[in-house]
Order: C-alpha cells, then structure tokens, then sequence
C-alpha cells in the first residue's frame, strides 16, 4: 500500500514542481498616470508560495505604485502615515527578512509589495506558517529596471503584477534546429567531397595561392585526449575568471570565425568572372605569390564583417545574426579542415566529449557553491559577471513568444558549436565512407537524419525539464547507433570501423600517374607503346600534358605549349622558371 501511494503521489510532485519552475519569472506592467508613453512590462522573480499572480493581465489590478526605496521597512517607524492602502510599495532589500517586509506591507493596506535589489535575484522565501499568514504577492525587482521605470513614466506611474503561462517550447527552437542541421548536412557533404576530390586531383599542379586548399587534419587517439583535457581546463578557468577570459575568447573567435567565412565564400568568389588580374611582383609577406585583387578584396570584407560584429556585438537587435552567420561559417571551416580517419575514432571522440558535457551539465551543480551547473553558467554568462559579456561560440536566436523567460532570464535560446562539429565529424566520414564503397550516400543521409532526431529528443527534454542540456547526451547515442547499426545491417563494420581502403584502394583514373614507375624514367616511354594495348594507344599523348612539369623533357614541353596555347597556366609566371623555356 506505501508503494502504490508513493507511485501515485509522483505525478503530483512532478507537476507542483514544473508548476514553480514555471511562474518562478513573472512582469510587472508599468504605465504612467498622466497617459503619456505606452506600458512597458519589466521582469520580476517571485514565489508563489507567498501568493499567486494571475496568468492574465486583463486580470490584474493596476495599482499605484509607492516609491518608498528611502526605506528598508523593518519596522513599523518605516511605514507612512497614511498607509499603503491599494497600492505597491517599493522598498529597498535588506536588513531583515522577506516576511518581516511582507507582513509590514499587508498589514499596512499593501496589495503588493516590489523589493528593489542591486544584487542578483533571488525568490523571495520563508517557511509554511509565513506563506498561510501572507495573502499579498511580493517579488523582487531589480535596481535597473527601477531606475528605467522612473526615467521612463515619472513618479506617477500605476503598475501591474502578472506571470503569463511560459510556453512549453518557442519558435526560435525551429530557426535553430534548421539552422544545426543545415550546417551538419552541409558540412558533412562538402568535407567528404572534398576529401575524395582531392585524392583524384593529388597530382595535379596549382597556379595560384588561391586556389591551394588547406590541408585536412587527421584526428589521432593522443589529440583526442589532449582536446578534452584543454577543453575541461578551459572551461574550468572560464568559470572562475570570466570577466578577465571572455575578452580573448571574443578576439579568437572573430579570427577563427574571419578565416572560416573567407574559405566558405572563395569558391563562389573565384567562379566571378571579374577581378582575375594579380598584384604586381613584391616582396611582402604573402602578397609575393601575387594573389588576384578579387581574393584581396574578399579577404578584406570578411574581416571587416568580424570586426563589426566584435563592435556591435551585443546589440540585441541585429548583431546575432551576424554571430549566427560567422558561426556557421567556421563550424563549416572546422568541419572541412578536421577529419575523422576511422569510425573508431569517431566513436572515441564522441563517447569522451558525451561524457565530458554530461559531467559539467549534471554533476558539476554538485560540485560548486551555488549549485548552478559550469556548463549553463560559462555559456549563458554568470549573472553577476561585472562585463555581462556573452561567449560568442553559440548559435543563438532571440525567443519569438513573449514570456517571462525572455524578458528576464535568457532572451536568447542557445545551441553550442560542439553540439555542431562533433556529430558533424561523423557525418563527414559517413559521406566519405559512402563515395568509397558506392553506396548512394546511405550513411551520410542516415546519420545526418539521426542527427536530426537527436536535436528533435534535446528541444523535448529541455521543454519537460525547464533547464539547460547537454545536447551530446541525446546526440551521441543517436547518431553513433545508427551509423554503426547500418554498417552492421550491410555487413560492413569491419570496413567502416577501421576505415580501411580510404588511401590505397582508390581507383586511378586511367590518365593519372599513379605508379612509382611511370615518372621515373622519361626516356623510358619510347619503348611504353609497343607494351600497351591498341585500346589505350590513344590516350598517351595526352600523358604527359597529366605529368608534373619537372618530369617532362624539354621538347615535350615544347609540344605541350604549341598543343595548348589557351591553357589557363600558360599566362602564369610559373613556368618561366622550367626547364626549356625563355623569357
């Protein structure tokens, strides 16, 4: 009988306690008495226990508000004369305790009482006997919004106490769920195209700096450890210096953010059919590989985007659109530059950081003196940082609905860029996978679905639970389950484990040197044709058009030139310095 009385006592508790989540965040609408400026609502942090508000504002009374911050009323010499009948008392924080204040208040006429305080907020609390004596609401407004409220109405102003219903999930959650999984998507797809792309185009030779695409990094086991352990160090140190950190963190990302829109938007830039002349012969650092003025001049507006977002970066308005687009663009730039060789180490660096984001999400509130998690403190700002400076390396959207939630706590709904580029290395090496085994990019569209899902499960857990979470705790389980379970299905997980064939068992086209023995003997290819087949006679002079420069004798160089006089690469200065040719 107890047990079947605690299971059915569960429900309940579970929903008194999202209940208080829920109307912890109220507003008080202020007016003024004189009818000038429209209401303005403000944020208040309330509970309910002492009394609740209406979830309507055409429910509540709008009572004159009484400045009376001169005062602590702590003791009955601190009310007015006169009382505070129908009205909403402002009085200062301290001195004695929330239900001496209260009490004054109501015993006085107050239908209300506002407590103004310069430190962080915090719910008004007290004990069972003071919440059954108390009938009138009391919250907590900040100093701020009390200086806004007086500079904005007057003194004669009228308020309003009310706590609409927080919706369940806002519309922001679909800009970002579109906004990750068209970055993990695209990411992925460009990544592993690329990668095969340039195993096939290995042999053949630049003509200009802009062209020359950065080299992918191979992430070993050893890296692996020694990116957890300065991401925990970071974090750790984030937490405790903030204010001192969050600066450098802001300045590394408007580089980091720079370089990764300058390598997403010079594909599109160099198929413009202008700005292709190059800067005259130099000196300079760079500048000597005498790139094209249309390069320069995308370079430059890159950084000057970056630099206008560092300046205007916390103009609520705009400037997270600007942060949105430079960070997709670097989690792109990450995604094409880091690359993950095997699904082995796929899964070694997704379980370390599942455990690393569930750790400072769920155990580090245990840990530390105010009980808030590091993760949720670091990325949404601690709330008595002196700079109120936000760390740039999230995803954020401005909520749509208006709630309390918005106005008071996080008018931002936030996805970091490792919820991003984690899942999204994986799908870059399923796409790899995909091209090498010819199996219609099964992979790579299985897992950027499940990928999907998973974002899907985070938004419902966050809107159940009322509170921040690590979004690799349903990514994770998600996203490698499926990839390994499709292997599985088609029998390649010996395969898609270990990655093999990536490098060796590419198929070479038919005019690539790819054998160590083609380009060691020049004079050797006199005596190739009587060896080839008839079918491939045809094909061989165009070889060593195929070859490195620097492997080719003189008078077929010579050939090469008379053959081919509207190749791009014969009005470069590069072959001025080959051999057989003049100035």
């Amino acid at each position: 009988m107890a047990a079947a009385a605690t299971v059915a006592w569960l429900p309940a508790v579970f929903v008194l306690f999202v209940a208080q989540v829920a109307c912890e965040y109220g507003m008080v609408r202020v007016v003024s008495e004189s009818g000038g400026p429209k209401g303005k609502d403000y944020c208040i942090l309330y509970n309910p226990q002492w009394a609740h508000l209406p979830h309507d504002l055409s429910k509540a009374s709008l009572l004159k508000l009484q400045d009376w911050t001169a005062s602590m009323l702590c003791s009955p010499s601190d009310l007015p004369a006169k009382g505070f009948s129908n009205q909403i008392p402002l009085v200062t924080r301290g001195n004695c305790t929330f239900y001496e204040k209260v009490r004054l208040a109501q015993g006085s006429g107050a239908r209300g009482l506002l407590i103004v305080s310069k430190e962080t907020l915090v719910p008004p609390g007290g004990n069972k006997t003071q919440y059954e004596e108390i009938g009138i609401p009391v919250a907590l407004l900040s100093h701020k919004d009390m200086l806004d409220i007086f500079k904005s109405f007057g003194r004669a102003v009228r308020a309003a106490l009310y706590a609409p219903n927080e919706p369940l999930l806002d519309y922001n959650m679909v800009i970002i769920f579109i906004m990750a999984v068209g970055t993990v998507a695209l990411g992925g797809y460009w990544a592993g195209s690329r990668d095969v792309r340039k195993r096939y185009m290995k042999h053949k030779r630049d003509d200009g700096p802009e062209k020359q695409e950065d080299e992918a990094v191979d992430v070993t086991p050893v890296m692996t450890c020694v990116f957890v352990v300065m991401c925990c160090s970071m974090l750790v140190l984030l937490y405790y210096f903030y204010d001192h950190l969050v600066y450098v963190i802001i300045g590394i990302f408007c580089l980091a953010s720079s370089t990764g829109l300058y390598s997403c938007l010079s594909p599109l830039v160099q198929r413009l059919p202008f700005g292709r002349c190059r800067v005259r012969d130099n000196n300079l650092p760079y500048f000597h590989k005498r790139p094209q003025v249309r390069m320069l001049l995308l370079a430059l507006f890159c950084v000057v985007v970056s630099i206008v977002w560092g300046i205007f970066r916390n103009e609520d308005q705009w400037a997270w659109i600007l942060q949105d687009a430079l960070g997709i663009a670097f989690c792109l730039y990450m995604l094409k530059t880091i690359r993950l060789p095997t699904f082995k180490a796929c899964t070694l660096l997704l379980l370390v950081l599942f455990i690393y984001d569930v750790f400072f999400v769920f155990i580090t509130p245990f840990l530390t003196k105010s009980g808030n998690s590091i993760m949720v403190e670091v990325a949404t700002g601690p709330t008595d940082s002196a700079t109120h400076e936000k760390l740039p390396m999230v995803l954020k959207v401005p909520r749509l609905n208006a709630s309390p939630l918005a106005l008071c706590d996080r008018p931002f709904s936030l996805l970091g860029f490792g919820d991003i580029l984690v899942p999204g290395l994986l799908v870059a090496y399923c796409h790899r996978f995909d091209i090498q085994v010819q199996s219609s990019r099964i992979y790579f569209v299985a897992c950027t679905i499940a990928y999907g899902i998973g974002l899907l499960v985070t938004f419902m857990a966050l809107a159940l639970m009322q509170r921040g979470q690590p979004a690799l705790l349903y990514l994770v389980p998600c996203t490698l389950t499926t990839s390994g379970a499709l292997a599985l299905w088609r029998r390649e997980l010996g395969m898609f484990w270990t990655g093999s064939g990536f490098a060796k068992d590419l198929p070479q086209p038919s005019w690539a040197p790819a054998s160590a023995e083609g380009p060691q003997l020049p004079k050797g290819s006199e005596t190739a044709p009587p060896q080839q087949p008839p079918g491939e006679a045809q094909v061989k002079p165009a070889l060593p058009a195929e070859q490195p420069p620097a492997l080719t004798e003189p008078k077929d160089m010579a050939a090469v030139s008379t053959q081919e006089p509207a190749s791009p690469a014969s009005c470069t200065p590069e072959t001025a310095g080959l051999p057989g040719t003049s100035a």
